[in-house]
């Protein structure tokens, strides 16, 4: 593509810092942006990014159907919250009006395994409209690539464990709340936890239902089967509190977490395959006491037995550089609802996003 790929930002707010500077840095013009936010509403973008103003003000989500049929942006980046209901409405929008849009929304990275329905009516609308959607961010590259990448120099694999911790302070409310934060164990163990002992029949057609939502490694299990080629007979989560035993200020909840109160939780899903080998996966999302930082674990069992382990990500830096640098695979994919395991490993970027882009 000669031109500057042309992007609108869904959703201005901690990500958005991020991923509206890398855009603009990887070559990208940002040409229009949205919130619901009314303290957000009406700032240009350069304010919200940290430099000087850019022309662009953030516009009321209201008015995105209206701009995205105007401008016809090449991409749209959504990044507001966690499911695929919560992010329908952006993700329809785009697709009705044939423009391709990617989510840091941790269930779209693979979504046919918790809301079928939904993708499915997303996928219908985007082929329809020859535009591509998808989810990416951290998972898509520390809990599926690099694990992806890493089987190929196994000889034999029986069993895959991997543990995944981050901050839920870095990622806004909205996260914060989904993992039970600032709760009493009481009111976890019912809002959130109250399901852990259900059958793999019972827990799927509850997720499917929308009863439940899909932990974070609910939807990346199903990435990475799909990826390695392993067939799901059963799948399992439970979500188990974690606490401190000091009080915790959380300035993304605006309060004090008692001590002995949920912090955040621990998330476990083990899936078992028709080929044997078993996926046993967890993401600890919680407010960090002092002294704890993000860690990503993986361990293979087979032949080697294989641990790679990354301490101190800068998980919200990577999830924003990882989607962006998806954008030119994004825009060159059939159309459709197009999970990032069917996309080649993305490249590091030294040239504009444009060039990466096929014309068509």
């Amino acid at each position: 593509m000669k031109r500057k790929v042309r992007a609108v930002q869904y959703g201005c707010g901690k990500m958005s810092v991020y991923l509206m500077r890398y855009l603009l840095e990887k070559g990208a013009e940002i040409v229009a942006a949205f919130d619901i936010n009314p303290y957000i509403i009406g700032k240009d973008i350069g304010e919200i990014i940290g430099c000087e103003n850019l022309g662009v003000k953030v516009m009321d989500n209201k008015e995105a159907d209206r701009v995205m049929a105007e401008l016809k942006p090449d991409v749209c980046v959504v990044a507001t919250r966690s499911t695929m209901a919560d992010i329908k409405d952006a993700f329809t929008i785009c697709a009705k009006n044939g423009v391709n849009a990617i989510s840091t929304c941790e269930e779209a990275i693979f979504p046919w395994n918790s809301s079928p329905q939904i993708t499915k009516e997303l996928d219908e609308l985007a082929k329809k409209n020859n535009c591509t959607l998808a989810g990416s961010g951290y998972p898509d590259m520390y809990w599926g690539v690099l694990i992806d990448t890493l089987a190929g120099s196994m000889h034999k694999i029986t069993r895959i464990e991997g543990s995944s911790s981050y901050n839920v302070e870095d990622y806004g409310i909205a996260l914060a709340e989904g993992h039970g934060a600032g709760l009493s164990i009481e009111e976890f163990n019912e809002k959130i936890g109250k399901y852990n002992d259900l059958s793999s029949d019972e827990i799927k057609a509850k997720i499917e239902s929308g009863e439940i939502e899909p932990s974070y490694m609910w939807n990346q299990n199903g990435w990475l089967c799909e990826r390695l080629g392993l067939t799901p007979i059963s799948q399992t989560q439970k979500c188990i509190p974690m606490t401190h035993t000091e009080d915790l200020e959380s300035s993304t909840l605006g309060m004090t977490i008692k001590a002995g109160y949920a912090t955040g939780m621990s998330a476990v899903v083990t899936t078992e395959t028709a080929e044997g080998i078993t996926l046993v996966t967890q993401c600890i999302g919680k407010v960090y006491a002092p002294g704890e930082f993000d860690k990503n674990e993986w361990t293979f069992y087979g032949e080697p037995d294989t641990t790679v382990i990354v301490n101190r990500p800068a998980t919200v830096e990577l999830t924003c550089a990882t989607l962006v640098n998806r954008i030119p695979a994004l825009i060159n994919s059939e159309p459709g609802y197009v999970t990032t395991d069917k996309l080649p490993n993305s490249p590091y970027l030294v040239k504009p996003l444009n060039e990466y882009v096929n014309e068509k």
